[in-house]
């Protein structure tokens, strides 16, 4: 008989062990390994099998052992050394404190974040990268407060079944045995959210808190009484639903997020942020409910809009127009004539999200182009996707090269503490004395080769453990009470070379590549001397049966008797597995389709650990790749046709394993040893640690971006908002005036034979209109000149005003040193300018000269 109801009832910890509660109640245990150490020794056995989950584990232990515990004199010193520890962490000054004039807060908001295995809240790369960054932002010190939504069953458990397809379950996530609070008011009842729906409905939503180290992560959840059915549904899935559905779950994480951080501001008494940090478009409805707050101030909606653009940062993580979020007008007008922000005409924010721009569509919604617009500051990254990021969004700034269009990068990374293995975070603490493996010194002799190996083959041993015990579950699962096979005793080896890959399913990323050949696949899998061996794993989206077939595909592939000691895909990719299978491989294997993957970050977790990288020049490895931490598979852009392309780039990747990765691993000196191979891996340990490592991330976007947008906003609510109002009406004027601007001449002089050294004058003569000199910044733009005249290796110099007669054009000189032989261009180009600007193309006005 099934249960119709399912609950967790807490336990009640002896008094002794008050210290091992408050540790469960905040999530710095997922990534403290001496906290780690402590839940384990309670029941080493339920703490594997509860995927290392403390509060499961103190919930189901036996009173009996929790007395036992309560009476062990280490134990409890133990747990109370550990508390201070936490503490001292939570109190202390770190690296963020010693900033000046950093924002007293920031606020981050993510559809998703994967934080711990116990708390199934993320789908892949996006939510793992925003536990991360809460993570190093603890760490470090930032005052951050995340923002996001409860979903009761998650993502997805993925299985597999005989056939090889992928099969979808949801158990529901009871909230009561997650380590999180709900938030009250001061009166002790719960916090409501609500937001007024069409049709007089409304939409109500609890918040839960969860502690993530010196980071409080807000959830909000739809799933009360005081809701309809369909609306206790909203926050059922992670990316479920149509497109209503998933608009209310954009709403609610936008809007409602908001108003959550306004109540929890209200009870907590805690600075209010300064910055918002916009993680993907998901969240873009944030900057609406600001407005209206702003508008009940007694703002337009256009001075509203000046003020929380300039403390809004975006960061747009997909390469691909697919990968956005769009809503038909229809759908949002609906949703906006309503009471739901009140004092916003619906018009206002149709126009924000608004394809006007050639090769849009001007009958649909567009979550990242309002995002753009609502954020003064926006980010792509890694270098490359940034560089995409300015051509895929470039005509929402037209007239600007795309070098010019205002989204920088920051490169992702990835929180040491949380993907180094705790083998080598030991290995690393006995020979150096320290657990910081991103700093460490790997090139000392106090490790030695043999210790650095034998951590790797351990790590190794790990994952083949694992991976044998994943697929006797899952053979269980599927068959019921008939025994595993015998072979699955057998499945890989921990002495063969071992090539990881997993990551979620879309086409672009290419599970199958590797299968284009299949016997040459067969050929490395299979031989005698240089065995390969290939650990898979993945999620496809419920909704997306290509990549369906693509997992079923290589599952069939895998089950060749001849092959299946030698590759397997293990089902349900979750952080519980990564942790294990990212170690656990020799080389991780990437192979998108350039330049598709915007960063990957699966390959930066798994050179934490010494792992080597095979990828295509694409994300984080185009910028990183140095031809020592791994080796590089060449991109066939100039293939005649995708089939061609995939059967150009499966070939070098074939020919890098066979005649180089596998020859290197297998190559052993008398003590058995490979040491060219350690010596990649040393160097991959020493220069790919601190730079991958998400506190090089996140202290990147505190000094670039969150403490400028601070002081942007800073400076424009001063006065009762008295630079807001007048930005407005600045750009109100320009825009109306900016026709009527244009270069009417362009001379140069000061060199007859041009030279290395010399300088060029510029004079450029410029009809304002009916504007004023100073609303514009006039540049000379030089650099290479190909033979299209198109300028490459871009610079600029601003030139000064000299004279400005009434009724003739305005004159602006300057000099340009002529700092390199070759092919030399120039031109004259004119932007408006405002020290409240934070980039020239901002207004997205510009006029040069022809």
């Amino acid at each position: 008989m099934k249960a119709i109801r399912r609950f967790t009832v807490r336990t009640v910890l002896p008094e002794r062990l008050a210290a091992v509660g408050d540790l469960a109640a905040n999530l710095r245990w997922s990534w403290h390994e001496p906290t780690r150490r402590l839940f384990e020794r309670v029941d080493p056995a339920r703490w594997e099998e509860l995927g290392h989950d403390p509060i499961a584990l103190l919930g189901e232990v036996d009173p009996a052992r929790l007395q036992q515990l309560a009476d062990d004199q280490h134990f409890v010193a133990d747990a109370e050394a550990l508390r201070a520890d936490l503490h001292a962490y939570l109190a202390e000054p770190r690296w963020y404190q010693g900033l000046e004039g950093a924002p007293a807060r920031i606020a981050y908001f993510s559809p998703e974040f994967g934080i711990a295995s116990a708390i199934p809240q993320y789908s892949g790369g996006l939510g793992i990268l925003a536990g991360d960054h809460l993570k190093s932002a603890s760490d470090l010190g930032v005052p951050l407060i995340g923002v996001g939504l409860f979903y009761r069953a998650g993502y997805f458990r993925q299985a597999i079944d005989r056939d090889g397809w992928q099969k979808e379950t949801y158990p529901l996530i009871d909230p009561d045995g997650l380590p999180m609070q709900m938030l009250r008011e001061h009166d002790g009842t719960a916090v409501r959210i609500t937001l007024a729906l069409p049709g007089g409905e409304a939409m109500h939503a609890r918040v839960w808190q969860m502690a993530v180290g010196r980071v409080v992560l807000l959830l909000l959840d739809t799933d009360i009484p005081e809701n309809s059915d369909g609306l206790r549904g909203v926050t059922d899935r992670l990316y479920g639903g149509g497109g209503e559905h998933r608009l209310l779950q954009e709403l609610l994480l936008g809007i409602g997020g908001v108003r959550a951080i306004t109540s929890y501001l209200a009870v907590s008494g805690t600075p209010a942020p300064e910055v918002f940090h916009t993680n993907e478009g998901h969240a873009g409805f944030l900057g609406l409910e600001r407005i209206s707050d702003l508008i009940a101030e007694g703002l337009s909606f256009d001075e509203a809009l000046q003020v929380i653009r300039a403390g809004t940062l975006f960061t747009t993580h997909t390469p691909v127009p697919a990968g956005i979020d769009r809503f038909e007008n229809g759908l949002i007008e609906r949703y906006f004539s309503t009471g739901l922000l009140p004092g916003v005409d619906v018009h206002d924010v149709l126009a924000l999200g608004r394809e006007d721009y050639d090769g849009g569509d001007a009958g649909v919604f567009n979550m990242a182009v309002m995002g753009l617009r609502l954020a003064q500051r926006a980010n792509g990254v890694s270098q490359l996707h940034g560089d995409v990021s300015r051509g895929m969004f470039g005509q929402l700034w037209p007239g600007f090269d795309q070098a010019d269009v205002p989204i920088t990068s920051v490169t992702n990374g990835v929180h040491a503490p949380t993907w180094t293995d705790p083998l080598m975070v030991r290995l690393v603490h006995e020979k150096l004395g320290t657990y910081e493996t991103s700093t460490a010194d790997w090139a000392s002799d106090a490790i030695s080769d043999e210790e650095l190996w034998f951590v790797r083959r351990s790590m190794r041993e790990q994952l083949v453990t694992d991976a044998r015990a994943r697929v006797a579950a899952a053979w269980s699962e599927e068959n019921g009470s008939v025994a595993p096979p015998s072979w699955m005793d057998d499945l890989l080896d921990p002495d063969v070379l071992t090539i990881g890959f997993a990551r979620r399913v879309p086409t672009y990323k290419r599970l199958t590549l590797m299968l284009h050949d299949e016997a040459r696949l067969r050929a490395l899998l299979t031989d005698p001397e240089r065995p390969v061996q290939l650990v898979i794993a993945g999620k496809s989206h419920p909704a997306d049966d290509g990549g369906k077939a693509l997992i079923q595909k290589l599952v069939q592939f895998s089950q060749d008797p001849e092959l299946r000691r030698r590759i397997v895909f293990l089902p349900n990719y979750d952080i519980a597995m990564a942790r294990l299978l990212y170690p656990g491989t020799d080389i991780w294997l990437n192979n998108p389709l350039r330049p598709l993957e915007a960063c990957g970050t699966s390959g930066m977790k798994a050179a934490l650990n010494g792992s080597l990288n095979l990828s295509i020049l694409d994300g984080w490895w185009n910028e990183y790749y140095d031809a020592e931490n791994g080796w590089a598979i060449p991109t066939a852009d100039s293939a005649g046709d995708d089939a061609e392309r995939d059967k150009l780039e499966a070939n070098a990747m074939y020919d890098l394993i066979e005649h180089q990765i596998a020859p290197r691993f297998y190559d052993r000196d008398a003590e058995g040893l490979p040491r060219r191979w350690l010596q990649n891996i040393r160097h991959t340990l020493a220069t790919l640690s601190p730079e991958l490592s998400a506190d090089r991330m996140v202290a990147e976007y505190v000094q670039r971006l969150y403490m400028p947008a601070a002081d942007a906003q800073r400076t424009i609510i001063a006065d009762h908002h008295a630079p807001a109002r007048e930005l407005s009406a600045w750009k109100s004027r320009v825009r109306a005036a900016w026709p009527g601007l244009s270069v009417a001449h362009v001379e140069s002089g000061g060199v007859e034979s041009p030279q290395l050294g010399d300088a060029l004058q510029v004079r450029a003569h410029v009809d304002l209109g009916s504007l004023e000199a100073d609303d514009v910044r006039v540049d000379v733009v030089f650099g290479r000149a190909d033979e299209g005249d198109d300028l490459a290796d871009v610079r600029t110099q601003t030139l000064q005003l000299v004279s400005h007669e009434i009724g003739h054009p305005a004159t602006f000189a300057g000099t340009v040193p002529l700092q390199r032989s070759g092919s030399f261009g120039y031109n004259v180009r004119v932007t408006p300018r405002h020290d409240l600007l934070a980039n020239p193309a901002e207004l997205g006005l510009v006029a040069v000269a022809h």
